[in-house]
């Protein structure tokens, strides 16, 4: 009798199920497939026996990751170690959906695994009623957990890039080759444009963006003259060349051409001598991404060389998986299988020619000098892809050795021992990545502080706002206050300076509306305000014996 259990991986946790009856479902396979679809007759072949749910989404995170990887996670080696029955009489089996955790689990413990079969269409079954077999799940909260990890998983796998973002410079060097391309094709449009109107201008300029930025400056041909020279000599960098443009446009066998033509001709070179502009920031953009991605390689072979290698072979870390052999003959696959199909010669080298060491040896040696050069490639690469700290040091001592191997075939001139030029090397890269790691942790020294006074910043924002906005309040207050003294002091300063020629003026009105108040106030008064004015008057006269104490005793102390 043979026991078999279904393990299946969730965004919630593990689940084992197990199987009723399972040789009589093996012999009935079409119709385990029907019955999966109905929740009843699947329940009636499978039942639940134990459930592990995982704590958190890290560690959804951690044991997805390793089943991706086919390693057994310690919380599944638990989760089977207590719940898979272990009898004497019957066999257990487990049923997996991935043959590689399977064989994974195989080596851990002693019983059989089964995949494939019966035990997928199981599996599919569990995956479709889930949230159903397990009490509590809903079906709501499977697909969050779902979405979730999902979602968790891809950012993790984007974010781990063992490559160092050599994806950046793959795309860069494509583009690259393509711009050469484009421009090449444009440039020689150009030349069949505009060489109706000025067909000499080819003999005299042949470089391909400096003929689309002559065509932009010079025009109409008949327009040029000894005042254009300057302008003639800064583009071409010759006297003698803008000269010679000059003599050709006069005597030129030309047709004439109209201004919209020429519109038209100068618009389509000004894009060319765009794009040959972008070209020179993206090659400076590739030596800047491989001088941080792959620095050794860049200083052995060229940042260009060893971005096509990088390119043709997916990624650094399969460069550096491959050995000298393979580098060297990159790029050369199709010469290759076409050789061992004829039976003739193989190719010598691939993409490693463009470099300027094979350029430079001799005819006999360079087959020789490639081999050497895919060695030192090889490991330029690795260095490159497992080393923590990206120096150049490796690939300066690596090219100084191509240079000697290249005296050597020409002079005879014995070059240095590997072991003792790896050593310098060695020594002097680690004094160069003691010094990079000095300055990076002072920089990530200076980043925590600054993240702490952000920190202590905002907290203290928030608990003293308020008092912050009441002291701006008063602090806004003061300044109008002082202002609004500065005017009083201001004016009475200017109504002092200009009292002593009003005053007599002032007082002789003052007189003679004092005399006109009172014959206007005897007109207009009541008898009722009459009585009032009388009661005003009578409650003020208990007051002058007060004022006349105070003048006394004023006088007495001032005598």
């Amino acid at each position: 009798m043979v026991l078999l259990h279904v393990l299946f991986e969730h965004a919630a946790g593990y689940a084992l199920f197990a199987v009723k009856e399972v040789e009589e479902i093996g012999m009935l396979l079409p119709q385990v497939e029907e019955s999966v679809l109905s929740i009843g007759k699947f329940n009636s072949m499978v039942s639940l026996a134990a459930f592990f749910p995982f704590k958190s989404a890290q560690g959804a995170l951690e044991n997805i990751n390793a089943i991706s990887e086919g390693v057994v996670h310690a919380d599944l080696k638990l989760f089977l170690e207590t719940n898979l029955p272990h009898s004497a009489k019957k066999k257990a089996a487990l049923g997996v959906s991935d043959a590689k955790i399977g064989a994974a689990l195989q080596e851990e413990f002693s019983f059989s695994i089964q995949t494939g079969g019966v035990v997928a269409e199981i599996i599919r079954g569990v995956r479709l009623h889930f949230h159903s077999l397990v009490k509590g799940l809903t079906g709501l909260a499977a697909s969050k957990a779902q979405l979730g990890l999902g979602h968790s998983y891809s950012r993790a796998k984007v974010k781990f890039n063992v490559n160092r973002a050599d994806n950046m410079i793959i795309q860069s060097i494509a583009l690259l080759d393509q711009l050469d391309k484009d421009i090449n094709t444009f440039s020689m449009r150009v030349r069949e444009w505009y060489g109706y109107h000025f067909p000499e201008l080819i003999k005299i300029v042949s470089e391909n963006s400096m003929y689309c930025r002559m065509a932009q400056l010079i025009g109409n041909r008949k327009e040029l003259s000894e005042e254009s020279l300057p302008g003639l000599e800064e583009v071409v960098m010759d006297s003698t060349k803008a000269q010679a443009i000059l003599d050709a446009s006069r005597s030129s066998m030309g047709m004439d051409i109209s201004p919209i033509d020429l519109i038209n001709i100068e618009r389509f070179s000004n894009r060319v001598v765009s794009l040959a502009a972008y070209r020179l920031e993206l090659q400076e953009y590739l030596r800047s991404k491989m001088s941080q991605v792959a620095p050794n390689l860049a200083a052995l072979i060229g940042e260009v060389v060893g971005a096509r290698l990088i390119s043709h072979a997916g990624s650094l870390t399969n460069l550096a998986k491959y050995p000298a052999s393979t580098v060297q003959i990159l790029g050369a696959e199709k010469a290759l299988f076409r050789a061992l199909k004829t039976r003739g010669n193989t190719p010598k080298y691939g993409l490693i020619f463009h470099s300027t060491f094979i350029g430079r040896a001799a005819a006999k040696n360079k087959g020789r000098i490639s081999r050497y050069l895919a060695n030192k490639c090889t490991i330029a690469s690795r260095i490159d892809c497992f080393s923590e700290v990206p120096t150049s040091v490796f690939g300066d001592k690596l090219r100084g050795q191509v240079e000697e191997r290249l005296s050597f075939y020409e002079t005879g001139d014995l070059p240095r021992k590997n072991v003792d030029v790896m050593q310098e090397a060695v020594k002097e890269a680690t004094d160069v990545a003691a010094e990079i790691k000095r300055k990076l942790d002072k920089k990530e020294k200076k980043r925590r502080k600054r993240e702490k006074k952000s920190q202590e910043l905002d907290a203290n924002g928030d608990a003293n706002g308020e008092v912050e906005c009441t002291t701006c309040y008063i602090k806004a207050d003061a300044t109008v206050v002082k202002k609004k003294k500065k005017q009083a002091t201001e004016e009475m300063e200017v109504e002092a300076e200009n009292g002593a020629e009003d005053a007599p003026t002032k007082k002789k009105k003052k007189r003679k509306s004092e005399v006109e108040e009172p014959a206007a106030a005897e007109e207009t008064e009541t008898p009722t305000k009459k009585k009032k004015k009388q009661k005003t008057e009578a409650e003020e006269t208990p007051e002058t014996p007060v004022s006349e104490k105070k003048k006394k005793k004023k006088k007495e102390s001032a005598d």
